[in-house]
């Protein structure tokens, strides 16, 4: 491959070392789980018995709508759980958890955050922002997360025996410091909490994390996992969309919530695009496999060039996300344009950072997916704050993520090259 890419794009020989070297680790990493989970998705699929049929779109109220039926009871296969809801109206993964929480919260109920500070846009929604859970009346607190970064069991013991209605758990890094959690780990929140507790719902906002693993939060015992179609599940396909899959009780109240008491489950059209959804689900572990491999390769690359990387090359991943830690802004912008540079849409394009609702701090982001937001096709993110780190995701090409990491990375070098920029005086 890099001898490919070296020829086509004319690499300069110090970068081309390193990525070599990158490429020479990345070819001993070994991750088993990516072949399971193909088969086990394959299997969901066999199960399913899909007619032809089944892929014509319904429209209006969306009564029987098969694929829609199919394609929630293959989420329900693939996560092991008793339902799920997955529909287009529910238009991002935080419209997704802010309906589930919304639903599963009694007036005036206790939420709990059990991996601290949730990412900026959520903290917002439920904190910070007008008509916020919290300024509607939902008591709201978070456990910090321990020192080496996982939950702080202890703690979230300590406060789940002053009460809590729901427990929220977030599995990926989000754009913060911190390192993204395993599925087993989500399960042993939720077995923590229920011995407390057995009322107490434990929700994880499962985005970045499908199908990385072999197995998800709910087949550790989580009462529902959250997230996006165009991220993992969507296969580079799926037009937009959340889900949530869990215990049955949980998905009919979340969906008489998002529709109408009543309606629940039964209404909400996919508007023809079921044939994409189901498609997109049934290439989402290939899919899903290419990103975690270009993913250790930027791991490999920017450690060979002297970077903090985590997860680092070849550990474990929970997520499709690879934090770079770049030290100053500089740096960071450098590498979302040297990263736009390799995208197939909007490639010219030169990324600034600016306001986005929902962050406190500037930032910069790198895309160029045919999916506005299909983070499963490559992309970076970055508050512009310290540690100053960029978030690198998904690709689902394996060699657009290899060139798109090359790419980010001959620009930090000429950024490393260019002069200090003077200070103005007072």
């Amino acid at each position: 491959m890099i001898d490919a890419l070296v020829a086509q794009f004319a690499i300069e020989p110090a970068l081309e070392r390193a990525a070599r070297a990158a490429a020479e680790r990345v070819a001993a990493f070994n991750r088993p789980a990516v072949a399971r989970v193909k088969i086990a998705v394959l299997g969901a699929f066999v199960a399913e018995q899909l007619s032809e049929s089944d892929l014509s779109g319904a429209f209006g109220y969306g009564y029987d709508d098969a694929a829609r039926t199919h394609y929630e009871s293959l989420l329900a296969r693939i996560f092991g759980c008793e339902r799920a809801f997955a529909r287009l109206s529910l238009v991002s993964g935080t419209h997704a958890i802010v309906t589930a929480l919304e639903a599963c919260l009694p007036h005036n109920g206790r939420l709990l955050s059990a991996t601290g500070t949730p990412y900026d846009t959520l903290r917002n929604a439920i904190a910070d922002a007008p008509h916020s859970l919290v300024s509607r009346g939902i008591r709201y607190d978070e456990v910090a997360l321990a020192a080496e970064g996982g939950v702080d069991f202890d703690a979230l013991c300590e406060r789940v025996t002053l009460g809590a209605d729901v427990v929220f758990v977030q599995r990926s890094r989000g754009y913060a410091p911190r390192r993204s959690l395993s599925a087993e780990e989500c399960g042993l929140v939720a077995r923590t909490v229920k011995a407390i507790s057995p009322r107490t719902l434990v929700l994880v906002d499962n985005c970045y994390g499908e199908l990385v693993e072999e197995r998800e939060p709910t087949h550790h015992g989580a009462d529902a996992v959250i997230g996006s179609l165009i991220k993992n599940l969507g296969g580079g396909l799926a037009p937009g969309g959340a889900y949530v899959a869990g215990r049955a009780d949980v998905i009919e109240r979340i969906a008489a919530h998002h529709y109408a008491p009543g309606l629940g489950t039964s209404v909400g059209p996919y508007l023809g695009f079921g044939r994409a959804l189901l498609q997109g689900l049934f290439y989402a572990p290939l899919v899903v496999g290419e990103a975690l491999f270009g993913l250790d390769f930027a791991a490999a690359l920017f450690d060979e060039l002297g970077f903090s990387v985590d997860p680092a090359p070849g550990a474990a991943r929970c997520d499709i996300v690879q934090a770079i830690r770049l030290g100053d802004a500089a740096r960071v912008l450098a590498f979302a344009r040297g990263l736009q540079r390799a995208m197939p849409v909007n490639a010219a394009f030169r990324p600034e950072a600016g306001p986005v609702p929902g962050y406190r701090e500037p930032v910069v982001m790198s895309s160029g997916a045919f999916v506005s937001g299909s983070t499963i096709e490559l992309s970076c993110d970055a508050p512009l704050r310290p540690p100053y780190e960029v978030y690198l995701q998904g690709g689902a090409m394996r060699e657009h993520a290899v060139l798109g990491a090359i790419f980010a990375a001959r620009e930090l070098v000429k950024e490393s090259k260019r002069p200090p920029r003077k200070r103005r005086g007072r």
